[in-house]
């Protein structure tokens, strides 16, 4: 039990360290804790004293974390956060949970935020909270319980379940396409070339892809599909967009295909949940939810 204790110091303690550490001043934590100087200072000292460890290195005028302080602040910053959201979550809606969601840019807002509806209506006690990001990252670092990700099935320590494969198509703007000679694929290599900044070797498989040599000229770069659609359909070129993520532009008639194969690719849309969320309710609704979803779709 005294191990235990030991282990878990006083949550002022925590509050009094983390504020300090992260403004590097005793001074300006006592002001945004509304305590005295004097009262941060014992705080910081009683959780060295129980560690047995100097948590900053301290000299006239700065504060500075010590090597063991830098690595026990990201912990702590981390732990507090968990209790703030938890105590948010008790306090917006006793009986739910909340769901810290990471989604993409444009698969989040084209092709998953109008099916969220369904989600609310039929789990009206759980709260989803959305943030963008693109590639990997840290789930405990960032508090989210799970994410929307395009890639391979390889997140460590992490469950990948299969949403979306995707297909790829070169599309244009009906005027860009009529006011040029656009018979073959090998014609495309010879246009201006809209690239994805987050695939960089896309256009090279999809000219492979034909039996065709990828062109070595540069091309406009994009972060995000949504702009090279638009830069597409102002006729600035020739982009390669997933068909999933502009079916609205292709009705329309905004988009049209340019000539060529289209190409399944490597990667595809994947829920990803790390494995100490497994069990978090609103993670395993949200999952249930989507899976029949896309299953229903799938059937259709």
């Amino acid at each position: 039990m005294n191990v235990q204790r030991r282990l878990l110091p006083n949550i002022g303690a925590l509050a009094a360290f983390e504020a300090v550490a992260r403004l590097g001043s005793f001074t300006a934590a006592a002001r945004e804790l509304d305590l005295t100087q004097g009262a941060v200072s014992r705080q910081i000292a009683l959780l060295e004293e129980q560690f047995g460890k100097r948590l900053f290195d301290r000299d006239s005028r700065n504060v500075r974390l010590s090597t063991a302080g830098e690595i026990y602040a990201e912990a702590v910053r981390a732990a507090l956060g968990q209790l703030r959201d938890a105590a948010l979550g008790l306090m917006s809606n006793r009986h739910s949970g909340i769901l810290n969601l990471a989604i993409l840019p444009t698969f989040g807002t084209r092709w998953l935020m109008p099916l969220i509806p369904d989600f609310v209506e039929n789990n009206p006690d759980i709260t989803i909270n959305f943030v963008t990001r693109i590639g990997r990252f840290d789930f405990a670092r960032e508090r989210l319980d799970a994410a929307i990700h395009y890639g391979l099935p390889d997140w460590p320590d992490a469950d990948s379940t299969l949403l979306v494969r995707e297909t790829v198509a070169p599309v244009v703007s009906p005027e860009f396409l009529a006011g040029r000679a656009i018979a073959t694929p090998a014609d495309i290599g010879r246009l201006p070339l809209l690239h994805m900044a987050t695939r960089p070797g896309a256009w090279t498989e999809w000219f492979e892809h034909q039996g065709l040599s990828a062109p070595t000229g540069p091309g406009m770069q994009f972060e995000q599909f949504g702009t090279a659609a638009q830069a597409c359909m102002a006729g600035l070129g020739v982009a390669l967009l997933p068909l999933i993520l502009i079916s609205g532009e292709l009705q329309r008639g905004q988009l049209v295909p340019a000539p060529g194969r289209p190409m399944q690719s490597r990667s595809a849309y994947y829920l990803v949940v790390p494995h100490d969320k497994r069990g978090h309710p609103p993670v395993a609704s949200f999952r249930d939810w989507l899976l029949t979803l896309v299953a229903l779709r799938h059937a259709t």
